[in-house]
């Protein structure tokens, strides 16, 4: 049974979530701008809201704004703020997010979504803290601490000519790089049981009787595109579907969309009978899963054979953790 007693947010054990978390406490501590840089779903907002609890503003305010979310007219008002009349239902004055953080941080999520032209205009803010409202002339000024955070590599879009290279150099202070959930050995488990334990909470129970060796060996070799918010779905969906409680969880699915009777567009439905068609040696009745499992079991074999049967050796090769290729070889019967 595990115990109910965890309130951390960024959680980990794993030798380079600990790498991350010290070089966030040694920048944390200067008013420079920060670059996070992650895949979707790794916990970029949750390490640039850490970023700004350890340091001397921690007291000033924390503004969040999401660059992905909002055409380039309202982004741009949102930033910098408008005056009466600046534009069509522009009956109020308004601040924007650059002056509510004034003396405080302000994250920028998804950065790589704006125009070269409110690259600019941040690029100003950077560098002098000067800025005007949409449809004024006044040239206001603001203490920001910036941090922008992205899910793409921002040296390649500068030079497809999609980001400028001055705003990139100013934001890159220091780049922090969020290690994908995959490459974070020994965390998945943990995370599980701490999304496991909260949605036993939630769902009014107190004791969470833990994972079966088949759920924690799904949970390990899965590759987990989604990082940690993918983790915390399919834990929390196993934790509800499994309630109440007849033993531990040994259900996992990854997809929640895995159905027989699941839609098809016939669009789609076309394509997969023509490409099924041309597979070599396919009958009327296809397994997509089996010949999957099949093509898994002589890749492990032909690595092991590769590396004389050294299994860390093999899972490198792989590009594998340990434990993921335990689980693999336990699941095709090679151990």
């Amino acid at each position: 049974m595990a115990n109910l007693n965890i309130k951390n947010n960024l959680i980990g054990e794993s030798e380079t979530f600990h790498e991350l978390l010290g070089h966030l406490s040694k920048v944390a501590g200067l008013s420079r701008t920060v670059l996070v840089i992650g895949e979707r779903g790794s916990g970029k907002e949750l390490v640039a809201e850490r970023i700004h609890y350890l340091s001397k503003r921690w007291d000033r305010p924390y503004i969040k704004l999401n660059c992905a979310a909002l055409s380039d007219e309202l982004l741009e008002s949102e930033l910098f703020g408008h005056e009466v009349g600046a534009f069509t239902g522009a009956v109020k004055q308004r601040r924007g997010r650059f002056e509510l953080a004034n003396g405080g941080t302000l994250f920028l999520d998804e950065l790589a979504n704006t125009s070269l032209r409110l690259q600019e205009k941040i690029l100003r803010v950077v560098e002098y803290g000067e800025f005007e409202r949409v449809g004024g002339d006044e040239t206001r000024y603001t203490d920001v601490r910036i941090i922008a955070a992205t899910n793409v590599d921002l040296p390649s879009r500068v030079l497809e000519g999609k980001f400028k290279a001055d705003l990139l150099d100013r934001l890159a202070f220091d780049a922090l790089t969020i290690p994908p959930l995959r490459r974070r050995e020994g965390d998945i488990m943990l995370l599980s049981n701490y999304f496991a334990v909260r949605m036993v909470r939630e769902l009014g129970g107190d004791l969470f009787p833990g994972f079966s060796e088949n759920a924690s060996r799904i949970l390990e070799v899965y590759d987990w595109p989604g990082n940690v918010r993918e983790l915390k779905n399919v834990i929390e969906r196993a934790v509800y579907r499994s309630w109440p409680f007849k033993g531990e969880i040994d259900r996992i699915e990854t997809d929640p969309f895995d159905s027989p009777y699941r839609p098809v567009e016939k669009k789609e439905e076309r394509q997969i009978v023509k490409e099924t068609k041309e597979v070599p040696g396919l009958k009327e009745r296809f397994s997509f899963k089996r010949e999957v499992n099949v093509f898994q079991k002589k890749l492990l074999e032909d690595a092991l054979e590769r590396n004389q049967y050294h299994q860390k050796k093999t899972a490198g090769l792989l590009g594998l953790t340990y434990n993921q290729f335990r689980g693999l070889m336990r699941k095709h019967g090679l151990v």
